[in-house]
């Protein structure tokens, strides 16, 4: 029995993906062999490689002067990929507003001098800093974020004012959730496991002039982005079975509508369970409410106990995966796009369940 998967990640796929991708496991499309077993120079391959970058630069309307790559080592490697291709003065600026933008500001500090200009440490990164006139350095060579925040559930609503700089994005948690303008970033990238594939790739979108051999001494042939750019994302064996499930996931979000579609899907299902936690007695929201994710929503009973309690009996009635991160506690429901709305308000109706029996 499928159960409604709340989890951040690796997170729920759509199941006519799954359907699609079992009926082809044995023999794709009469090559009388799966995916998993091609060769990633085979034809076959090179036409499903090649359908996934086209259909996501429809997608998302990707400029021509931008590369789109499809690599490895998750959101964690490309920390370290940001500086080594992009840090020419050592020193770059970072916006600190959670985990992962930390995590990337102390990697760029092997690097260079990573300056963090903004943070919302203060109150357990639930909020978004007002980005609007940040002293950036005249010599930063980027500035850097974490769009939308897995753990602690909040969003860039507004992009900071980078005051000329190139930007550079995380978006992990909120790839292909909305309509983006890919023009108003230098580099925009995501681990693919929470909204578009299984674990193991990363999606690169690189403006082509910062594609060069112009990198930090020492950078690996591998993460060096003209290396994968020169070689269409195959220098090596990519993670091709990873990048055939995205391709099927792009192909469905085009079936849905496209990502003006998916944004007004993500913004019912949100509403349904914020507006619950807005209501409720019990249950409360942890994230200011102008800065709120669509993809990520975690909420506290301010119990441990009864937080505790409910994730146990909430598992028990088929919704997996709610227990809230160590940092931030309580409960969190990731809503990526292929958690259906019924999912939501299966959530929403034992949550009132919940609350009835223990208040």
């Amino acid at each position: 029995m499928r159960v409604y998967n709340f989890s951040a990640g690796p997170a729920v796929l759509p199941e006519e993906v799954l359907k699609e991708a079992a009926d082809e496991m044995m023999d794709y499309r009469g090559t009388g062999m799966s995916v998993m077993e091609m060769s990633h120079r085979s034809k076959a391959y090179d036409e499903i490689i090649k359908d996934a970058e086209k259909d996501l630069r429809d997608l998302m309307n990707i400029p021509d002067n931008y590369k789109v790559l499809f690599l490895q080592g998750g959101a964690s490697q490309f920390f370290a990929e940001v500086p080594m291709n992009m840090m020419k003065n050592k020193k770059a600026a970072y916006i600190i507003t959670g985990q992962w933008a930390k995590k990337a500001w102390q990697e760029a500090k092997i690097y260079g001098e990573a300056i963090d200009v903004a943070s919302s440490a203060d109150k357990t990164f639930s909020y978004i800093p007002d980005c609007s006139d940040l002293a950036i350095p005249e010599d930063a060579d980027y500035v850097y974020i974490c769009e939308n925040n897995t753990i602690y559930g909040t969003k860039f609503w507004q992009l900071p004012n980078t005051k000329g700089k190139d930007l550079v994005s995380d978006v992990s948690s909120c790839f292909l959730s909305e309509p983006v303008d890919v023009s108003k970033y230098a580099v925009i990238y995501g681990g693919v496991q929470k909204n578009v594939g299984p674990a193991g790739v990363v999606i690169a979108i690189i403006r082509e002039d910062l594609i060069t051999d112009d990198v930090l001494p020492g950078t690996p042939t591998m993460l060096k982005w003209k290396t994968q750019a020169d070689n269409d994302s195959l220098y090596n064996t990519p993670p091709c079975y990873g990048i055939y499930i995205c391709g099927k996931v792009f192909k469905w979000i085009k079936k849905m509508g496209g990502l003006e579609a998916m944004k007004a899907h993500n913004e019912k299902k949100a509403k349904i369970l914020y507006d619950f936690l807005d209501s409720s007695k019990l249950f409360k929201a942890t994230v200011r409410p102008e800065d709120r994710s669509l993809m990520n929503v975690p909420f506290v009973t301010g119990n441990e106990e009864l937080d505790a309690k409910f994730v146990k009996e909430a598992k028990a009635a088929g919704l997996e995966n709610l227990k809230g991160h160590r940092s931030v506690g309580g409960m969190r429901a990731s809503i990526y796009n292929a958690m259906p709305i019924e999912g939501v308000e299966a959530l929403v109706a034992f949550m009132k369940k919940f609350e009835e029996e223990n208040s």
